[in-house]
């Protein structure tokens, strides 16, 4: 008797392990996105406006199948939407390659707590909880399909209005880049000329990570997308590459911490928190009362061919940007050997042409 107690007790407190990561939804996504066959059949029955409930069998599930009849036969979209004639719930295999019964009632552990208040949808959301499975909740009513997985519900939402949104997203990361190639630009100038500006530097923080959060917010709608988010994908590439790169190296230049220290402030930063000066300069561990006396001079650095072991060696001898950019050959020779100290220097000196 106890040990069922601990059962159910566990069930309803819906324990850690319960909980839906991002990734697990992104890969969900993918398996419900335009172009599968599960979307195929979604999308059919929406279409003739049919409800259903379907389920992604695993160890846990067979307990709360009760009544309806085996079909074990291929899943095709065809298959799947003439069953949702029926009233009951449809059960997928784990590969989703076979329908395996239908008409299915779903008795899920009444206690566990719902926020839905249709029959079928309760029964979805109780069944992903106790079972910490995947069900597809389609409502003919409100013309919507809800995704349950564990403890998460996901809406799933209509591919013309996420492509809208992402075509929107895709113009806002293109202004955004431009802004921040421009920021970029301007700290290369100034630290060329060995002038210290935190204030430059926070700028090319503040845009890159809004380019990766946004980013990262428009990439689950390319998950969605299926087929359909193809270009935006490449597109989103493009505008993001080297972003993420060059806005670690002006925080490991810049912080007072580390870099994953800093990176793992800034990144739980909200859009408002990271357009805040106070946030980021917390985040990099600044003190107004003992400021930055040099620049490190890694992002520089980085531009070169030396490798990160032998970049760390020079900036540890030479002590700041400033006197690397500036030393004759001789003062790197003992450090590279003189033919990689030639190499170095010619380096230095296209940096400082080019910028």
């Amino acid at each position: 008797m106890n040990q069922k107690k601990e059962v159910q007790d566990t069930i309803l407190k819906e324990p850690k392990k319960n909980q839906a990561t991002k990734e697990e939804l992104f890969a969900i996504l993918k398996t419900i996105a335009p172009g599968t066959n599960l979307r195929a059949a979604i999308d059919g029955a929406l279409k003739v406006g049919k409800g259903a409930l379907i389920v992604v069998e695993n160890d846990s599930l067979a307990p709360l199948l009760d009544g309806g009849f085996k079909v074990n036969c291929k899943f095709t979209p065809q298959k799947l939407m003439e069953l949702t004639k029926m009233d009951g719930a449809i059960t997928l295999s784990k590969d989703l390659k076979r329908i395996t019964n239908a008409n299915v009632t779903l008795a899920p552990d009444s206690r566990i707590k719902s926020s839905e208040t249709g029959t079928r949808h309760k029964a979805g959301e109780r069944t992903a909880k106790q079972t910490s499975g995947l069900v597809i909740a389609i409502s003919e009513r409100r013309h919507e399909v809800s995704i349950f997985y564990k403890n998460m519900k996901y809406i799933l939402k209509n591919t013309d209005d996420i492509l809208r949104k992402a075509n929107e997203q895709i113009q806002l990361l293109e202004k955004h880049r431009e802004i921040f190639d421009k920021h970029v630009e301007k700290l290369n100038a100034l630290e060329l000329r060995n002038y210290i500006s935190l204030n430059q530097a926070i700028k090319v923080i503040q845009k890159g990570k809004l380019i990766q959060k946004i980013a990262k917010d428009l990439k689950l709608h390319i998950i969605e997308l299926g087929t359909e988010g193809h270009l935006l994908e490449i597109r989103l590439k493009e505008i993001v590459q080297g972003v993420e790169k060059e806005t670690d190296l002006v925080i490991k230049d810049y912080t007072s911490l580390n870099l994953k220290k800093s990176k793992s402030l800034l990144e739980a930063m909200s859009y408002h928190e990271l357009l805040d000066n106070e946030l980021i300069l917390k985040a990099l561990a600044f003190n107004s009362e003992s400021p930055i006396a040099s620049i490190k001079g890694w992002r520089m650095m980085s531009k070169t061919s030396l490798p990160n072991p032998e970049i760390a060696l020079v900036l540890k001898e030479f002590g700041s940007l400033g006197k690397i950019m500036h030393s004759r050959i001789t003062a790197y020779n003992s450090l590279l050997g003189e033919e990689r100290a030639i190499k170095f220097k010619e380096e230095i000196e296209r940096i400082k042409l080019n910028h």
